[in-house]
């Protein structure tokens, strides 16, 4: 199993920082991350939202059922913000504004970004220089469906380095990570913030990254 690392604790909830590749489902070799943490601390947990299998960073699992679907109408309601960090290689078509557009299901698990606008995946970004030949990105998704962050970044030009998916596989691990949670619950205000892994380009990234204003 993974090492999990608790990035926050509340009497409702704890914030995992997840390692990529852990697996939000139970496969043939691993038990779903949230089933770990819960042995681990011997206390029952309930999982709120997902991120993709290989995708690091800040997972919210409830502590009790309230807590657990307070959470969820929050992430359906769109009322937690979220802040990425994926790193691409190449020039993009535009270094910072919105990706708007229907996304649809294709072959072998795959999605695409379309131009219809009836239901649209939303992603507002911006990108900065890292070394040469590479961008940093800060992404917002307004909307969270399966593959948003990625198949916005290969509509820029620029799939995340790592995604075999969407791009090749030129690193070991995604270089996707789930980097801030803003929210509020119970009258309280939360900004949460999980650091960012060690490995590969990840090493690269300045010490401290501005949130865009909008």
């Amino acid at each position: 199993m993974r090492k999990l690392t608790l990035a926050f604790q509340h009497p409702d909830f704890y914030v995992i920082n997840k390692p990529a590749e852990a697996p939000m489902h139970a496969n043939d070799t691993e038990i779903s991350i949230v089933h770990q943490f819960s042995a681990e601390l011997n206390e029952p947990l309930w999982p709120v939202h997902r991120l993709d299998t290989p995708t690091s960073g800040a997972l919210i699992v409830a502590r009790n059922a309230a807590a657990a679907a307070t959470l969820s109408q929050l992430f359906a309601e769109q009322q937690i913000t979220k802040y990425y960090l994926a790193i691409a290689a190449g020039k993009p078509k535009k270094k910072q504004g919105t990706i708007r557009g229907d996304m649809q299901k294709v072959r072998q698990g795959n999605w695409r970004l379309l131009r219809q606008q009836e239901n649209p995946a939303v992603t507002h970004f911006t990108s900065h220089s890292l070394k040469p030949g590479y961008r940093y990105y800060v992404l917002q998704p307004v909307t969270g469906r399966t593959h948003q962050l990625r198949v916005a970044l290969k509509s820029l030009g620029t799939p995340i380095c790592g995604d075999a998916r969407y791009g090749k596989d030129d690193f070991a691990y995604l270089h996707l990570h789930a980097w801030q949670l803003k929210f509020m619950y119970q009258q309280q205000q939360f900004e949460i913030s999980v650091p960012w892994p060690d490995y590969e380009l990840f090493q690269e990234l300045p010490e401290h990254i501005a949130i865009p204003t909008k």
